[in-house]
């Protein structure tokens, strides 16, 4: 647990720094550990900026680059999550399909928020339990035990509930009970527990999580994302939601819904590709 308290006592001193003076440390220090990051995974993030975005390689290396350091200014602001709460609207916009969301949670039916490692994921979660909404975050369980309370403790700080990915009944009871579960959708899953899709024109192996769970709850899917503006004010944006046909071949319904996820999600990324995660492999299942 000594890890814990490392990022608690870290936390506190970075909260006592103006939030400008914090954004810069996080920026200097995702600087300093790009220079420790395998050139194989520096190389795999310039590849797949180039083989989705077709670019020339300097503007894919600089992509690359860029997707890496904003996970400094990503951290500060999860550390500062003490100092943020009470202010959040000072520091994130909720726009978009805002309305439909909250009838959905007034009716007590539920709803998805299905999203992607673009922006700050961890932000956008506390925006939303901060405005009222009753969101259920579905993490992955970290390796370090230390880290895993921290950072599940400051998500239930901001007003997130956290369950396990292996939490799949607790999700049932919760989302008809009302709340809206938020998956992060855009990660290579088993191919056991996957379905393939197209993604940026190549075969991709996708998470079913969304689909198969409106399905099931016949509940709409919320396409949701955050962007950072220069100025380090995040813009939150709501998609209209995505329904789910419940026919009789329930395979072809959850691969119909999870292609219509994964296909607004290219179409984030290709608006903001600095905000995605690229270090990511995401074509690793299909390669093996």
């Amino acid at each position: 647990m000594f890890s814990y308290y490392v990022m608690k006592i870290l936390s506190r001193l970075i909260c006592l720094l103006p939030h400008g003076a914090a954004m810069a440390l996080g920026e200097g220090v995702a600087r300093l550990a790009w220079i420790f990051v395998p050139a194989k995974r520096k190389r795999l993030a310039r590849e797949q900026v180039t083989r989705c975005l077709h670019l020339p390689k300097a503007e894919a290396e600089r992509i690359a680059r860029a997707s890496t350091l904003r996970f400094g200014p990503m951290l500060m602001e999860v550390l500062r999550f003490p100092v943020i709460k009470p202010r959040m609207s000072e520091y994130v916009t909720m726009t978009g399909a805002v309305d439909e969301v909250r009838a959905a949670a007034a009716a007590g039916k539920g709803a998805i928020f299905a999203t992607s490692h673009s922006g700050n994921w961890e932000l956008m979660g506390g925006a939303f339990a901060c405005a009222g909404l009753p969101i259920v975050g579905v993490a992955k369980k970290q390796s370090a035990q230390g880290m895993d309370r921290f950072i599940n403790e400051y998500r239930a700080l901001v007003g997130m509930h956290i369950t396990y990915q292996t939490g799949v009944r607790e999700m049932f009871r919760m989302i008809d009970s009302g709340w809206i579960i938020g998956l992060i959708s855009d990660q290579d899953p088993s191919l056991r527990d996957g379905v393939i899709v197209d993604f940026f024109g190549q075969p991709t192996n996708a998470f079913t999580g969304a689909a198969a769970i409106a399905r099931r709850c016949g509940v709409p899917i919320f396409p949701v994302f955050i962007h950072r503006e220069p100025n380090g004010h995040h813009i939150l944006t709501v998609d209209p939601p995505i329904l789910v046909e419940k026919t009789d071949d329930r395979a072809a319904d959850v691969l119909r819904v999870t292609q219509i996820v994964n296909t607004r999600i290219e179409e984030w990324i290709r608006t903001y590709p600095e905000e995605w995660f690229w270090l990511h492999d995401r074509w690793k299942s299909l390669r093996k």
